[in-house]
C-alpha cells in the first residue's frame, strides 16, 4: 500500500513545476532553506525544464557537471540549448544560472521506444524493504543535523545492512527509496524524482571506503550520471546499490544501481566527487 504523501514529497513537487518565460528559457525556486543547495534539487528542475522542450521520447540518459554550490536565496534560470531533434534521438543541453553565475550544466538525451537487445546481471541478493530500519538510524556516527537532514527528505530511505556491516565487510551502500506519497501519473516528475533520490548518499559511500576517520576538510560532487533503461517509473521501492572502486588527488568515483522489485534494473548511476582530508593544525614556532 502506497504511503500518504507527506508534506516533503509536496513541497518538491511544487519546486518542480517551473515557470516558462520563453520558448527554451524556465525558472525554478530553490525553496527554502540555509546553506549549500542539494545538488539533486537543481538536476531534478534541470530534468523538468529539458522535458519542457521534447515533444516525443523518454528520457535514457543525462551527464552533468556541478559548477558551482547553489544557494536559497536566488531564483534559478534554466535554459535550453535544441541540440538535435533526430527521429530517434533528441538532445537538450541545459545550463542552470543562479545571480547571473552557471552553477550546473547537463546534457539530456530522449529517445523513442525501440526493441532490440536485453539482458542484465542479476540483482544483488538484499532483505525485502518492508520493516527495515531508516538510513540514519544504522549510523550512529551522524549529527543531528544530519539525522533531521533525512527525516525531512521527501524520499523514505530504508538500509540493508547493520552498522557492523561497514567495519566488516567492503564498503557499499544498500539501501531501498521510495518517495514519501504518491507521484502523479507524469514520466516527467518520474524522472525528475530519481535523478533527485540518486545524488543523495553517493559520497557517503566514497568516505566509508576511505576509512579515514576525523572531520572532513571538503566534500562536494563534481559530476553525476544516469542511464536509464526503461523509461522512468518511481511509483514504488527501488534498491539503490552503491559502492567506490577507486579515489586518487582528491576525487573519489561511486557506481550505482537501481532495480525494482522484481529484480529488473531500471537505471545506473556514476558520479565522481571531491573530498579532502583535513587538514594538519600548524605548529606554533616557539620564541
Amino acid at each position: 500500500m502506497p504511503p500518504k504523501t507527506s508534506r516533503y514529497l509536496t513541497n518538491l513537487l511544487k519546486l518542480l513545476q517551473l515557470d516558462q518565460l520563453d520558448r527554451d528559457m524556465f525558472l525554478g525556486d530553490p525553496g527554502d532553506g540555509s546553506g549549500r543547495l542539494f545538488g539533486g534539487l537543481v538536476a531534478a528542475q534541470a530534468v523538468v525544464a529539458a522535458y519542457g522542450t521534447v515533444d516525443e521520447g523518454a528520457i535514457h540518459s543525462l551527464h552533468s557537471y556541478f559548477l558551482r554550490p547553489g544557494r536559497h536565496d536566488a531564483p534559478i534560470r534554466f535554459v535550453v540549448d535544441r541540440i538535435r531533434d533526430g527521429r530517434t534521438f533528441t538532445t537538450r543541453d541545459v545550463v542552470a544560472y543562479q545571480a547571473g553565475e552557471a552553477i550546473f550544466n547537463v546534457s539530456c538525451s530522449f529517445a523513442k521506444p525501440e526493441k532490440g537487445v536485453s539482458h542484465q546481471e542479476p540483482m544483488p541478493d538484499v532483505p525485502a524493504p518492508d520493516g527495515l530500519p531508516a538510513w540514519d538510524r544504522v549510523r550512529p556516527d551522524r549529527t543531528e543535523e544530519e539525522r533531521r537532514w533525512h527525516r525531512t527528505r521527501p524520499i523514505d530511505v530504508r538500509s540493508c545492512d547493520p552498522d557492523t556491516k561497514w567495519r566488516d565487510e567492503p564498503p557499499h551502500r544498500r539501501v531501498w527509496i521510495r518517495p514519501r506519497g504518491v507521484l502523479p501519473d507524469d514520466q516527467v516528475l518520474h524522472a525528475a524524482v530519481m535523478a533527485y533520490a540518486s545524488d543523495s548518499g553517493f559520497l557517503s559511500t566514497a568516505h566509508l571506503a576511505l576509512r579515514i576517520e576525523g572531520r572532513w576538510e571538503s566534500s562536494a560532487s563534481l559530476d553525476h550520471t544516469i542511464w536509464f533503461h526503461h523509461p522512468p517509473h518511481f511509483d514504488d521501492w527501488l534498491l539503490f546499490t552503491s559502492y567506490s572502486p577507486i579515489a586518487h588527488a582528491a576525487r573519489v568515483l561511486i557506481h550505482g544501481q537501481m532495480h525494482r522489485r522484481d529484480g529488473t534494473q531500471v537505471a545506473s548511476i556514476a558520479q565522481e566527487g571531491l573530498i579532502r582530508t583535513p587538514r594538519k593544525p600548524k605548529r606554533r614556532k616557539s620564541k
